[in-house]
């Protein structure tokens, strides 16, 4: 039996970028819930709570929610939910340079956004 996926190393990381961005979101999204992680909370920009009306812990449930919704999608359609992920890593960069504390975070989302856009890419590809 023949196994391309052994042998082929885009398709390797088509396999790896898919299993990160199923299972990250949905590691993210439930822990806004229970904040076991983190408090998420600290993450939300001034501009953010007075978009949110103060209701910030409400805000990173809704949060989880889309999260999790994500990386679910990524399972059975990563060549759409790979973009929406990268577009909700837009949104959490532009926050996070808003707080002006977390630059070494939004570093890293930058990291996993472009990440996201190359699942998006090898999913014309593969699937």
């Amino acid at each position: 039996m023949d196994r391309p996926f052994l042998k082929d190393p885009a398709h390797q990381a088509y396999f790896l970028l898919r299993l990160v961005f199923v299972v990250a979101p949905l590691v993210a999204g439930l822990d806004k819930f229970f904040h076991i992680l983190v408090d998420w909370n600290q993450y939300a920009s001034p501009l953010l709570v007075n978009i949110v009306g103060g209701h910030v812990g409400g805000f990173m449930m809704l949060a989880g929610v889309v999260e999790i919704i994500a990386g679910l999608g990524v399972i059975w359609k990563p060549r759409i939910f790979a973009y929406i992920i990268f577009l909700w890593l837009v949104g959490i960069i532009v926050n996070l340079l808003l707080t002006h504390h977390y630059y070494d975070i939004a570093l890293r989302d930058v990291g996993l956004c472009l990440s996201a856009l190359a699942l998006g890419r090898l999913s014309k590809i593969y699937r």
